[in-house]
C-alpha cells in the first residue's frame, strides 16, 4: 500500500500539477497587484467608487438585498484580470518564444548545412588542393602556349632573375 501512494506523488502528472499550482499562486500575486494597483484606480476614477457593489441593489426586506452590482462587479473584474493576464504576460511571452523559435531554426538550419557538408580529413583536404594548383598551373601553361603561337613573329627569351 505504501508502495503504490509513492508511485502515485512521484507520477510526473502529480509533480506538473503541483508546479503549475504552485506557479499560478506567483502568477496570480502579480495579476492581483495589476488589477488592484492599476485598473480598479482607473475604474474608481471613472465610475467614481471603487467598485459597482451597490449598483442597481434592491432591497428585498428582512436584510435580503439583490445585489446586481455584486454580479456586474465580479465580470467586470473577471475581464480586468483577462486583459492583464493577456497583454502582460501571455504576450510578452509568446513573442519571447517566437523569438527563441526563430534563433533555434537558424542554428539547426546552420547544423543542417555543416552536415550535409562532406567532412574531409587533413590528407583529402591537401591532395584536393594539391589538384587545384596542378589543373591551375596547366591552365596558365596552355594559355601562355596559345599566346606565344599567336606572337610567333616576336621571339620570347626568358628574363634573367635579378
Amino acid at each position: 500500500m505504501l508502495d503504490g501512494f509513492k508511485k502515485f506523488i512521484s507520477r510526473g502528472n502529480m509533480v506538473d500539477m503541483a508546479v503549475g499550482i504552485v506557479m499560478g499562486g506567483a502568477v496570480t500575486a502579480i495579476v492581483t497587484a495589476i488589477v488592484d494597483g492599476i485598473i480598479n484606480p482607473l475604474v474608481a476614477a471613472i465610475f467614481g467608487q471603487p467598485n459597482m457593489d451597490n449598483v442597481w441593489a434592491i432591497d428585498l426586506g428582512r436584510g435580503n438585498i439583490l445585489s446586481f452590482g455584486k454580479v456586474l462587479t465580479a465580470v467586470i473584474n473577471f475581464l480586468l484580470i483577462a486583459i492583464a493576464v493577456y497583454f502582460c504576460i501571455l504576450v510578452p511571452i509568446n513573442k519571447l518564444r517566437d523569438l527563441t523559435e526563430k534563433a533555434m531554426a537558424k542554428v539547426k538550419k546552420s547544423e543542417d548545412v555543416a552536415a550535409e557538408e562532406p567532412q574531409m580529413s587533413p590528407e583529402e583536404q591537401t591532395v584536393i588542393l594539391l589538384q587545384q594548383i596542378r589543373d591551375s598551373l596547366a591552365n596558365q601553361e596552355a594559355a601562355a602556349a596559345s599566346a606565344s603561337t599567336a606572337d610567333a613573329p616576336a621571339a620570347v627569351t626568358p628574363k634573367k632573375a635579378e
